[in-house]
């Protein structure tokens, strides 16, 4: 029976995909693929119902060390015979530049040897200068299009959620050192300041803007001070959703009823015939009335009454609550 191995599975579009399934059916071929990539995003769900799905997870600091040994100590495959000396911190600093994965440790290990001159003896030896020389700058595990790029956008926002300035800062920079695009992480610091945030804290809005523009004009890596105070001043920011709640169920409404007439007291006038017929008869100005504050309905006849945004007792959102409840009370006893 043939196997067939197909390296990066993911770049296959569906139809490529589904071109594998009667053959795995009427057992032609037995199929391994590997992927980075999610499969759940990735691979069809014809051809995972399949197949059995295997995750292989980052190497823990261990693993790597005994795969740097084994490559030291090996003549035949390894580097053995190049008798090698390496000094603790060098073996380390590999491990830890490798984050997690063994193809990287073992690259940074031949460059580095590579680099090493002879000393005593014939032996190369490996120093932790000679390791940052062959690294340059270390390569943080990020796809700007793949499943490690959501997980970090995920866990900055729920640390903003729940109110961790810290936890906040470490995912931001994991971001921003990998060299995610800082506009990306800005859209979704403003999306954030509206949708956790709201009116509980309405600066929070203007200080994410305000980062965007700062992205806009000095980019990074000037930038990322300003993508951190934006940061931190959300996580520590009183946190409401009533905006976000309030327009979800607005937004149901409008899918339910449909486009419902807007009532005519409501409606400019701007000609005679307009007039004529009713448009904006029975207006009242809010300027016209004390308080500036009038009773009159601005919803369509099918939702009269109906209460969308209630606001939350955080931050400002209090002071909100409390001054539309006595509007509310003056114009109940009101005879307009």
């Amino acid at each position: 029976r043939t196997i067939l191995f197909v390296d990066e599975i993911h770049r296959f579009n569906k139809a490529q995909q589904d071109g594998f399934v009667p053959h795995i059916e009427d057992g032609t071929i037995t199929l391994i693929g590997a992927t980075k990539e999610n499969p759940s995003f990735e691979i069809i769900s014809p051809l995972l119902s399949r197949t059995r799905v295997y995750v292989l997870g980052r190497l823990e600091n261990s693993h790597l060390e005994r795969i740097i040994e084994r490559a030291l100590s090996d003549r035949e495959k390894g580097l053995g015979s190049l008798k090698i000396q390496m000094d603790e911190e060098a073996k380390e600093m590999i491990v830890g530049m490798a984050d997690g994965d063994a193809r990287i440790a073992l690259n940074l290990l031949e460059l580095s040897t590579f680099l090493a001159r002879k000393v005593e003896g014939g032996k190369r030896k490996i120093t932790s200068k000679l390791v940052m020389e062959a690294a340059q700058k270390k390569t943080l595990l990020y796809d700007k299009a793949g499943e490690e790029h959501y997980n970090l956008i995920s866990a900055l926002h729920k640390s903003l959620r729940d109110s961790d300035p810290d936890g906040a800062l470490y995912w931001l920079a994991r971001m921003l050192e990998a060299g995610e695009d800082p506009l990306y992480i800005v859209r979704r610091l403003i999306r954030f300041a509206s949708e956790d945030v709201g009116n509980a804290d309405p600066q929070a809005l203007t200080v994410c803007v305000s980062a965007m523009q700062a992205c806009h004009f000095v980019g990074m890596p000037e930038c990322d001070l300003a993508l951190a105070q934006a940061v931190t001043y959300l996580a520590s920011a009183p946190k409401s959703n009533s905006l976000y709640a309030a327009y979800g169920k607005a937004k149901k409404d409008v899918e339910k009823f449909g486009s419902l007439p807007v009532p005519l007291h409501l409606r400019n006038a701007p000609t005679s015939l307009m007039k004529s017929i009713g448009y904006g008869k029975g207006y009242k100005y809010a300027h016209n009335y004390p308080g500036h504050i009038t009773r009159q309905e601005h919803l369509p006849r099918e939702l009269e009454g109906k209460r969308y945004y209630l606001p939350s007792e955080e931050g400002f959102e209090r002071e909100i609550g409390k001054r539309l409840k006595k509007w509310r009370e003056e114009l109940e006893r009101r005879e307009e």
